[in-house]
């Protein structure tokens, strides 16, 4: 009965854990999958303002005290992929990364991702000149001109953060106007270094290695429009054009609308019996966080008298959530000796000690700056926490320092090192790449694992990425669960933040970045399994 739940959320964010919260204060059993961090795509805004309630607060800082709430009540949480669901009978299965879980019912909050616009260019540029989230790449546009391509919520608020970096910023909308509230719109407007241009799309971008030419033309007047950068410059194409709901899992087996969201009736209730669904990932009229919390709140108030008439008709009853220790209270902080890590990290770090089947040596490769002291009090922190790390601080040379790398305790090299400090969204990574870096890790598909055996020759992979990035961990948490498990891969992650030459050799415009042998430069987030492909494709 411990993989036995009430219901099982796919998906963290706030649609999810609302949904969280309210089943385990409910005495319900729920947990949480999300493969990527917890918050959603929502943690990528700087500033959220009109959320009832809190005047300003970033998306991170918001859903991570939904978070919290829902963890006090008792709601349990993994980070893992859902591959496959199993709807069939009154115990539904939900196979993920880390095993199989079953429940009585399951939430569908999975979302949606970016969608690409198809102009021509785009795909070629990803990642040199034209990207999705400004939170992640908008520092590299720093003094340079920004094209904002997009008319609703994203693209009006993207567009003011942007200016905080860019020499100015244009937005290029296809219809007559914002489609979003005219407070939002009226922000951009009266934003002195951004101009707006309706009916306008774009057709073309291009340039050498990084954009350099965008063409665009007025859908009303047939004019056509180009614009060359100053020679040796070049500019920056944010792409904010709605999005594509994640709705691969049930594809198939739930009913979609032609867009491929799911459709479901006023309790939230799917095609299939026992499948809910909330969130952006929903038909809806209007997707920002009020609604995935408003949808949140509505299906687990249902699934709580699904799974209870379950209960009754199978007469398994799971365990009851786990209130937080008295005292405790839902947000409250507690830390590491030296404040480093919060309580939820700490709970992260014990959880993975537990689960190492080795112990491991963390060698330091140091300089005189801030950032190795820094780096080098994180890694103290770490060892003092448990036996099973082991501090070295090493005099060899190293090309790239700050860093550290992870060795086996014999002194042989595991293939991972980080380059700078793991912190903000890397924390995690860095904390499955120990995880995997001591024993069996994180489990892998079939195939995956026969690929890797089949790697017979030096594969060396340097992840660039940012600390506020929220799509680098998927990439940086593949690539080291590869090196962990072949000798002839390596993985070096470097926060670019620390390291410019990295950025102007392989022109990094937008995170992540992973550069293979110094010759296969790609952009994005990718598993275990595209990564595979690509060392295959080499």
């Amino acid at each position: 009965m411990e993989n036995l739940y009430d219901v099982i959320v796919i998906g963290g964010g706030p649609a999810g854990l609302t949904a969280a919260l309210y089943l385990a204060r409910a005495k319900y059993r729920v947990l949480v999958v999300e493969k990527e961090h917890f918050g959603g795509q929502i943690t990528i805004t700087a500033e959220v303002v009109n959320y009832p309630g809190v005047a300003k607060l970033s998306g991170s800082a918001l859903t991570e005290t939904m978070r919290k709430q829902a963890e006090y009540f008792g709601a349990e949480f993994l980070l893992a992929e859902v591959t496959e669901l199993s709807l069939v009978g009154h115990v539904k299965t939900v196979k993920t990364t880390r095993g199989e879980k079953q429940c009585f019912g399951v939430l569908l909050a999975t979302g949606a991702h970016p969608r690409m616009v198809g102009f021509e260019g785009e795909e070629q540029f990803k990642g040199h000149g034209v990207a999705y989230c400004a939170t992640c790449d908008g520092e590299f546009f720093t003094g340079k001109e920004v094209f904002v391509v997009g008319g609703g919520f994203a693209a009006a608020e993207e567009s003011v953060f942007l200016t905080k970096y860019a020499s100015h910023v244009t937005i290029l909308m296809i219809t007559e106007d914002f489609t979003c509230a005219k407070a939002v719109a009226e922000e951009a407007y009266k934003n002195e270094k951004i101009t707006v241009l309706h009916n306008t799309q774009v057709e073309k971008v291009d340039g050498d290695q990084t954009l350099n030419y965008l063409r665009y033309k007025n859908t009303v007047t047939e004019e056509v429009t180009e614009y060359r950068a100053a020679p040796g410059d070049s500019f920056g194409m944010f792409v904010f054009a709605g999005y594509e709901p994640a709705t691969e899992l049930v594809r198939g087996t739930a009913d979609l609308d032609e867009f491929g969201y799911i459709l479901t009736d006023r309790d939230l209730r799917t095609s299939v019996e026992g499948l809910f669904a909330a969130g952006d990932v929903c038909v809806k009229s209007l997707r920002q966080v009020a609604t995935a919390v408003g949808d949140g709140a509505l299906a687990a108030t249902n699934l709580e008298h699904y799974v209870a008439d379950m209960q009754r008709k199978t007469g398994m009853i799971p365990r009851k959530p786990q209130k937080a220790e008295q005292g405790k209270e839902a947000g409250e902080q507690e830390t590491s000796q030296n404040g480093l890590f919060t309580s939820e990290m700490l709970a992260q770090l014990q959880a993975v000690f537990g689960k190492m089947e080795s112990p491991l040596v963390l060698k330091l490769f140091l300089d005189d700056g801030p950032v190795s002291r820094e780096l080098e009090q994180y890694m103290e922190e770490l060892c003092r926490l448990t036996d099973k790390l082991t501090l070295q601080r090493s005099q060899e040379p190293e090309q790239d320092r700050p860093c550290v790398r992870i060795l086996r305790q014999d002194g042989t090299d595991t293939g991972l090192a980080f380059h700078g400090v793991p912190g903000g969204h890397e924390f995690t990574s860095f904390v499955l790449g120990l995880y995997n870096a001591a024993g069996k890790g994180q489990a892998l598909e079939p195939e995956d694992s026969e690929k890797i055996k089949n790697i017979s020759s030096p594969v060396d992979m340097k992840v660039m990425v940012s600390l506020s990035c929220t799509m680098c961990p998927e990439l940086v948490t593949a690539a080291q669960k590869i090196a962990s498990q072949s000798e002839f891969v390596r993985a070096e992650v470097y926060d670019l933040n620390h390291f410019p030459a990295l950025r102007e050799k392989y022109n990094v415009m937008s995170v992540p970045c992973l550069a293979i042998n110094d010759r296969e430069v790609t952009f994005g987030k990718k598993n275990v399994s595209q990564l595979l492909e690509l060392i295959a494709g080499m």
